[in-house]
């Protein structure tokens, strides 16, 4: 099973680039982020063509979440669903749109898009954190019904220093503060693992490059989108590889898709039944 994510900022700006990345990888389930676009505007009939389900919870202009599928995802939830506002001051009715879930394959994927955070003396910073603890208890309810997990989005955190290609310039700040990876850390609490640093433990390898300052020509990126796998899937994980190609095209997304293969003998999946096509994996 083949499971990617991607932040494609602006679904119907990147919609030609998404389908023709779909057509040469095919794969089974895609986590998209930054789709900027309420869920009736949507562009599904192109991803429905290939035989895809579409799951979408969006806004218009900012953040938004969907996932792809060539299984039928069950049991869709969008956003935290009420987990934890009151004990981490975000009320839903201010919730945007940044969490979308689905079972899918005897998995659940969840999809998230981490804010940002602007700045660690913003008051979108707190904001931040206080996300993240509500995506931690998210997963705690997750955990006690034995789901196996995968983890996947833009989480605008780099774990490390091995995430970052100046780490002396910007460790301490934004995206790569103590305070981020120990939200982050409370979120995984060492049942979740990082399926890239299964095959990689070196630096040098980025999945988001700024517009500005030639940062994608220089090279100079930050491994910030993820992909997170309960600990007893990972003896299912056959690679996982970050695709920095699409940032060559012509007006491409600032993120890159990374994506995972895992090797499930024992999939328990529905068929997607698309007019006369059909797709069982």
């Amino acid at each position: 099973m083949l499971i990617a994510t991607w932040n494609v900022n602006s679904i119907r700006t990147r919609l030609l680039q998404i389908v023709d990345w779909i057509n040469q990888v095919n794969p089974d389930i895609l986590c998209l982020q930054e789709t900027k676009v309420i869920d009736d505007s949507f562009p599904f009939e192109p991803f429905e063509k290939l035989g895809y389900s579409v799951e979408v919870y969006g806004q218009k202009s900012y953040n938004g979440v969907a996932i792809i599928s060539k299984i039928k995802p069950e049991n869709i939830e969008k956003g935290f669903n009420g987990y934890s506002y009151s004990d981490h001051n975000i009320e839903s009715s201010l919730e945007q749109k940044r969490l979308i879930s689905a079972d899918i394959g005897g998995i659940k994927i969840i999809n998230v898009y981490v804010p940002n955070g602007s700045s660690l003396a913003s008051g979108k910073f707190d904001y931040k954190i206080n996300w993240l603890k509500c995506l931690a208890s998210f997963l705690d309810e997750q955990e006690k019904k034995g789901e196996l997990i995968c983890l996947a989005g833009d989480f605008n955190i780099a774990p490390t220093n091995l995430d970052i290609h100046d780490p002396n310039k910007y460790e301490g700040g934004i995206m790569a503060s103590q305070a981020e990876r120990d939200a982050l850390n409370n979120v995984l609490k060492g049942r979740l693992i990082d399926s890239f640093r299964i095959f990689e433990k070196n630096t040098g390898h980025w999945s988001w490059w700024d517009y500005r300052n030639n940062a994608f020509e220089l090279n100079k990126g930050w491994r910030i989108d993820h992909i997170y796998i309960s600990k007893e899937l990972s003896s299912k994980l056959k690679s996982c590889v970050i695709d920095s190609l699409p940032r060559a095209n012509l007006r491409p997304s600032d993120h890159v898709p990374v994506m995972i293969d895992l090797s499930l003998n024992d999939f328990n999946g529905d068929f997607i039944d698309d007019e006369d096509n059909f797709f069982e994996i």
